[in-house]
């Protein structure tokens, strides 16, 4: 038997709205938020991402190390081409550095680099 259920991922950020507001966009969840907290959820309530508001926030910088990642994420999608312009209208940038083919690499409004997949 599990002890516990239910996990959900906490990203450092310099504002947890927006960045609740830009995956919860991106992924079609529900977005809360309030003093500095930010999170998101599916449908059923059972999946959540959430974002804390920390001060002197320092945006990773990948694919270098002086500032690690630490996490990041990978969200699956039908078409790169077709996701590519949407992300970015929500706020995301295209990063410089793409390292693969089935998938391609962006930064959401905080900085943290995340992945749209394929494959």
């Amino acid at each position: 038997m599990a002890i516990a259920r239910y996990p959900s991922f906490v990203l450092d950020c310099p504002d947890a709205e927006a960045l609740a507001t830009f995956y919860g966009s991106l992924l079609g969840w529900s977005v809360k938020s309030s003093d500095g907290w930010g999170e998101i959820r599916d449908e059923g309530g059972r999946q959540c991402i959430c974002f804390q508001q920390v001060e002197h926030f320092t945006a990773p910088q990948w694919p270098g190390q002086d500032v690690p990642q630490q996490v990041h994420l990978d969200v699956m999608v039908e078409d790169l081409d077709a996701a590519e312009p949407e992300v970015i209208a929500l706020g995301a940038t295209k990063h410089e550095h793409q390292p693969g083919t089935s998938f391609r690499v962006f930064l959401d409004p905080a900085g943290h680099p995340f992945c749209l997949c394929v494959d």
